[in-house]
């Protein structure tokens, strides 16, 4: 903290003056101020009301700064700034700094939520409001603000307030918007798809066995950044002079120059830091032979997809065409438009900075918009004034979206030129890419009715997809691999897919597969698995696959779900504990045993947590089976502890892994690799294994970690900025050894690795080739090391084959006669637009569709006792159901969220409401406009509609039911009402 002399601590005040205006709610902090005079806080006060929040924080730091002062004035100020919940500003003045890359990440998630709120502002305010106060972003005071305006002003009004919190109100953000069922939202801010992780997401296929999906605990959320206020734009008219904005909101270190000799990569593409200090004058692009016969076709015009290895070049394709194509229309005298589409957010600043930048910006206008973007103008605008843009699809879907509803803030396609797709594999059913993809395919055919009725057609877009592998389908025949290398085509209006030999340029890897031993003893799984036959036995369960398989796991889960709709507590309860010691019997096997140990006695804690209540008031029901269960891991829990610290019996996969690492790093004079796991809580503690290992440390071992941003898993994911850090640290050789998930498979600026190992993780076929254009260097190795019961060594096979296969696939449709080509993809696209028309019209019919609410029954997934019907559940601005009846309020008992502390909740507004009985959670209690609203879960119950229980409703979607609005009126007359009674009843008492 600063020094308490006077002087010293004026200085300090100042310095922050910027960023203290940003993060302190004027009219809050003032009511903790009593060393300020009233009229001074009236002027302050009314300069808020009458000019802006900010202004009035400039006064009032004028106001505390004013002398003489009083003793102790300083502390008395950052007390004010904590009691009033101004956090970020109390850390600035106590030296709780963030790190510079954190910083510079919280201004581009201010400025992402400034750009977009012309379409946040359309959320259901009141809900998120509710989970912002629940997750600590907002106070009571703020939601009562909030929600006294209302609507689109009260959305306005709830997102200006959660810009001022502490680092990490992005992803809380992020979270609620994604529990509150805003998909559209979630997916505009972090410019995801739901067909493929997010950098900013998480692993699609490895978070499914990261965590048990019955885990009540939250993912935690992701450390932010801090924000300024207001952001800025600088659209510069002339392309000549920008030049100078190259670097405008980048970080210091990537605004010095690097030594101009710095070489290439091997693969024909620059590193970000070499391409971003690449200067104007160096801007012809020179293309290897293989890349331009591969860009011929697009160069005349025609829609292509481009199939190139990771790491070959396919970047530097897409932006030769796209300056060829500016080119060639501004010397026909017309202006083109190029948008630039990816699948993450941290690929925009990628290809802005690190390819089409450099070679564009002498003579075009460019422009990204991601979360890492600085303006605060609309998309449409952005799109008007630029040549090129480069941003994440879902942006461009939402703003096509606005375009077809006849809103004036929209963009249509006849305003695009050329469309870039990159990893256009993902261009397939549900995707962002095959929506915006329908929308043209739509109007490519309606154009043709247009011409037979001799009238204009609408103008589209040349399109280029980019892509290493397009993958098989999970085809096991030529003939399905082929259709489905063709519907991409089709989906793409490809007219062909240009594929090369990379010839002298192409690099063979060393490739093998590690087979590892089963333990000869395994005492700490023998205990584990003992565990799980008593369980067995209790509940009368008879599995025919083994303990800790895939197939067991299926298996548990369906037995957990017959038994919640047979009410059948008994096997519910031992399924779900069946579940944790599956999982633990994994984690035994691929990491080491004390962290398995940690996950299962994490979990038993939590379960035991969840049978008592903070006053103890209230006696909560603990079935015998419960008891059973508790017991059982409680007799067992020394002797697994003990197991677990014993090295001689650790998994042979990790003995196999150290050594493979160890020799990578003592054959090669200067080693770098990658290693590839399922799940970021193996990637964690994997890398904690090899930090901790004194051999590894020997050889200069220097391990991180990178896993996904996504909210799909309870482990903590991480930020775009701590991403970033790693991955630059990985760059400049500060570490060597990079432990990913799937995350780092595709698309990312990784620089050459010398070796690739995956460690029991094998997805498919798109996947293997794009870890092994991971390994880019000279004399690299691709490694697969086994993990029981992980069947990857069968699985590479597989992969392998479908490798071959996709390859003679592609060899096959190129080689048809271009009117045979022409036909079939004509076919796939009437196709897929009759499947597009049908699925609409279902959706529209089962809208339409409604069981009566009276027909709906809910009892507790917990204790299957009956709860309410439909008939007692009202929805609050079509989006929350509560109950706010008082048969259900006897019902309940309410208690603090028991996330992990360090979310630090406000535990006033941040309750759970649960089972009285059996302690099963049911929802939260929602504070409305002033009124308590238990708000309900449907996940947590069994529900039977027309007395047909539905087992796998996890969705209020899921029902077919339309309830009734929740009148605020008549419930607050009776709050009311019920509100005067007692204090009728105390006066009576009292005057007695």
């Amino acid at each position: 903290m600063a020094s308490d002399n006077d002087d010293e601590n004026e200085r300090f005040i100042e310095n922050f003056r910027p960023r203290l205006r940003a993060c302190i709610e004027v009219e809050r902090v003032l009511d903790y101020m009593p060393f300020i005079e009233t009229d001074d806080k009236e002027r302050i006060r009314q300069k808020a009301r009458t000019e802006c929040n900010s202004t009035a924080v400039g006064v009032l730091i004028d106001t505390v700064l004013k002398t003489p002062h009083t003793l102790g004035w300083f502390r008395a100020f950052v007390d004010a700034l904590v009691q009033s919940g101004s956090d970020r500003a109390a850390d600035y003045m106590q030296t709780n700094l963030p790190e510079p890359e954190v910083e510079a990440e919280n201004d581009s998630c201010v400025r992402l939520i400034e750009l977009l709120s012309p379409t946040l502002v359309d959320m259901q305010t009141a809900e998120v409001c509710m989970h912002c106060v629940s997750e600590g972003l907002l106070t009571d005071d703020d939601s009562e603000i909030i929600k006294n305006q209302g609507g689109r002003a009260g959305a306005r009004e709830l997102l200006r307030r959660i810009v001022r919190g502490r680092h990490g109100w992005f992803s809380k953000f992020l979270n609620i918007l994604h529990e509150t069922g805003h998909q559209h939202l979630y997916l505009e801010l972090t410019g995801g798809s739901p067909d493929c992780d997010k950098l900013g997401s998480d692993e699609k296929l490895s978070s499914m066995k990261d965590e048990p999906a019955g885990s009540e605990a939250a993912a935690e959320a992701a450390e932010s950044c801090d924000v300024p206020e207001f952001m800025h734009i600088s659209i510069t008219e002339d392309p000549q002079s920008e030049a100078t904005d190259l670097y405008q909101g980048a970080s210091p270190k990537s605004r010095q120059q690097p030594d101009s000799s710095e070489p290439s990569q091997p693969d024909g593409t620059d590193s970000v830091a070499a391409a971003a200090a690449r200067g104007p004058e160096n801007g012809d692009i020179v293309l290897r032979d293989y890349q331009m016969e591969v860009a011929r076709p697009a160069l005349e015009g025609k829609n292509i997809i481009v199939c190139l290895p990771t790491g070959s070049g396919k970047t530097r394709v897409a932006v030769y065409i796209t300056k060829k194509h500016l080119d060639s229309r501004r010397e026909e005298g017309r202006s083109g438009k190029v948008v630039v589409l990816v699948n993450k957010v941290p690929l925009v600043e990628q290809h802005y900075l690190s390819e089409f930048s450099p070679f564009l910006k002498r003579a075009y206008k460019l422009e990204r918009v991601s979360g890492d973007c600085q303006l605060k103008i609309s998309f449409t605008e952005i799109v008007k004034k630029n040549d090129v843009i480069i941003c994440t699809a879902q942006i461009l879907e939402n703003y096509l979206e606005r375009f077809n509803k006849g809103e004036d803030e929209g963009v249509n396609l006849s305003d695009l030129t050329l469309i870039i797709i990159d990893e256009c594999h993902h261009t397939q059913k549900g995707g962002v890419y095959n929506h915006i993809m329908m929308r043209y395919l739509k109007q490519k055919h309606k154009n043709k009715r247009l011409k037979k009725e001799q009238k204009e057609p609408m103008s589209l877009p040349q399109i280029l997809g980019l892509t290493a592998s397009p993958g098989v389908g999970g085809a096991t025949k030529m003939e399905k691999a082929e259709e489905h290398i063709l519907r991409i085509c089709a989906n793409l209006d490809a007219s062909k897919i240009m594929t090369r030999s990379l010839g002298e340029y192409k690099k063979e890897q060393r490739k093998m597969t590690v087979t590892v031993e089963d333990r000869k003893e395994d005492p700490f799984g023998d205990v584990i698995k003992k565990i799980m036959h008593a369980i067995h036995t209790h509940a009368g369960l008879s599995p025919i696959c083994d303990l800790g398989s895939q197939n067991y796991e299926q298996w548990v889960v369906q037995k957990e779900r017959k038994a919640a709709a047979e009410e059948d507590q008994k096997v519910r309860v031992c399924a779900e504990h069946l579940r944790q010691y599956s999982e633990g019997l994994n984690l035994s096997n691929t990491i080491r045993m004390r962290d398995a140990f940690s996950f299962l006695n994490k979990y038993h804690m939590e379960e035991i947590k969840r049978k008592t209540t903070p006053d103890e008031e209230q006696v909560i029901q603990i079935t015998p089976t419960e008891r059973f269960l508790f017991n059982l891991f409680k007799e067992s829990k020394e002797e697994l502890q003990e197991l677990a610290q014993k090295s001689e019996y650790e998994n042979d996969s990790l003995s196999k892994l150290r050594a493979k690492i160890l020799q990578e790093f003592s054959s090669r004079e200067e080693a770098r690799g990658i290693i590839f796991t399922k799940t970021r809580r193996s990637a964690i503690a994997l890398c904690q294994w090899i930090q901790e290992n004194p051999k590894c440390a020997d050889i200069g071992v220097k391990a991180s970690y990178v896993i996904g941003g996504g909210d799909q898993s309870v482990v903590k994911p991480m930020t775009p900025a701590e991403q970033r850090d790693v991955l630059t640290k990985f760059r400049n050789g500060e570490v060597n050894l990079l432990i990913a998930t799937t995350v780092a498979e595709e698309g990312l600026d990784i620089p050459a690795c010398n070796f690739v190992i995956r460690y029991g993780l094998v997805t498919n076929e798109i996947a293997m080739i794009q870890a092994l254009g991971r390994g880019r260097a000279e004399d690299s190795s691709y490694t697969l090391v086994e993990v029981k019961n992980s069947g990857v060594a069968e699985k590479e096979c597989v992969n392998e084959y479908r490798k071959n296969m996709m390859n003679k696939a592609i060899d096959k449709i190129r080689a048809l006669d271009q009117a045979d080509y022409d036909k079939r993809i004509t076919e796939f696209q009437i196709q897929a637009i009759m499947e597009e028309k049908v699925r609409m019209t279902k959706k529209k019919q089962k809208g339409l569709k409604s069981e009566s609410p009276s027909e709906v029954k809910f009892s507790c997934r917990g204790c299957s006792k009956h709860v309410c019907t439909g008939e007692d559940i009202e929805i609050i601005e079509n989006m929350h159901r509560v109950n706010v009846t008082t048969q259900f309020s006897q019902l309940f008992i309410q208690r603090e969220n028991t996330s992990p502390p360090e979310r630090l909740l406000d535990y006033e507004a941040n309750s759970f409401i649960a089972c009285k009985d059996c302690g099963q959670n049911w929802g939260t209690m929602m504070l409305y406009r002033g009124i308590d609203c238990p708000c309900l879960h449907v996940k947590n119950f069994v529900v039977a509609v027309s007395g047909k229980k539905i087992p796998k409703c996890t969705k209020w979607i899921d029902l077919p039911v339309k309830f009734s609005a929740f009148d605020y009126t008549e419930h607050a007359d009776r709050v009311a009402q019920s509100s005067d009674d007692d204090d009728d009843e105390t006066e009576s008492t009292s005057t007695t």
